[in-house]
């Protein structure tokens, strides 16, 4: 009786330690997907612009990859495609490299992420009042890319809002005398007034470099303020289109964190996203004035990573 009483025992402490195991393992997989913590805690001296990090070797990586396919090169040569991608790996030392990135192009719905900046400064200066509403348009015009929705926040913000933020000596995510950047124009819908950028006349504008600040400075906490930028970062995660970058990205990153935006209008197609990773931590901006720009895109992931990792 004895005996068994102690196999029982033993049997029971064995579930135990095994449950244990599994919870802690459990953990430290979550830990690892979550960690560090977003957006980053750099110090001001910690934390380095964009502006002086390209990278050489990641330049040459970059223009190799794109190379070696002719109708990138092609199209490249033509400036008809951007691509820009900041390397996270070490957050103190990140590295920049970009093909025709400071090239403005027509971006479709990609500078939604404009929008919700926008949002975010008037929210914080008491322009604007988050209502459950509000919170939920942010979330539409971002993660399914509405419309509607987007156009609903123009209406409330104004062109002259949004201009002033991305003109903002604080971010320059449009500067006129340094190419351009983003910009937002023009509702999301047939009608109304518009307030197309200076340079190229463009309704939805974006640079690929200017987008790479964007999120590299939302991922340092450093749009509107911490507070802010984690807001954003929550709304631009686990988006719920999975095409272009998203599509590769959901077969060989499936458990990597994704906060994107994209856009696609005829032969205009462009994508922005930060993955961050166990394995992979970067920002990816492409434009493409192509047909198949679409498939381009989702073609782009493997050799950017090629790239990263050389």
């Amino acid at each position: 009786m004895r005996r068994i009483c102690f196999l029982a025992g033993l049997f029971l402490l064995t579930i135990a330690v095994n449950c244990h195991v599994i919870a802690q393992a459990s953990e430290s997989e979550t830990t690892q997907k979550r960690s560090p913590e977003l957006p980053l805690r750099l110090t001001d001296e910690e934390f380095n612009p964009l502006a002086q990090q390209h990278d050489v070797e990641l330049q040459k990586a970059l223009q190799e990859e794109i190379n070696k396919n002719k109708k990138w090169k092609s199209l490249a040569t033509r400036k008809k495609l951007a691509v820009a991608v900041v390397d996270l790996r070490d957050v103190q030392k990140p590295k920049f490299a970009g093909i025709n990135s400071n090239e403005m192009m027509y971006a479709a719905s990609l500078p939604k992420i404009a929008v919700l900046f926008a949002a975010m400064d008037a929210i914080d200066k008491g322009e604007l009042k988050s209502t459950p509403e509000i919170q939920k348009d942010m979330r539409l015009m971002i993660s399914k890319s509405n419309n509607q929705a987007t156009t609903r926040m123009i209406d409330l913000l104004g062109y002259e809002k949004i201009e002033q933020v991305l003109t903002d000596e604080q971010y320059h995510l449009y500067q006129e005398d340094q190419g351009g950047g983003l910009w937002v124009g023009k509702r999301y819908a047939s009608g109304g007034a518009t307030n197309r950028e200076p340079l190229k006349n463009l309704s939805h504008a974006a640079t690929a470099y200017q987008v790479c600040r964007f999120y590299y400075m939302l991922v340092n906490g450093r749009l509107v303020s911490r507070e802010r930028s984690k807001q954003m970062l929550d709304i631009l995660e686990s988006p719920e289109l999975h095409h272009k970058f998203v599509n590769t990205l959901d077969q060989i990153a499936p458990v990597a964190r994704v906060f994107r935006k994209s856009g696609s209008w005829k032969s205009f197609h462009s994508d922005s996203v930060l993955v961050w990773g166990k394995e992979r931590r970067y920002i990816l901006v492409a434009l493409v004035e192509d047909e198949s720009g679409e498939q381009i895109m989702r073609n782009l992931v493997i050799p950017v990573e090629r790239a990263i990792n050389r």
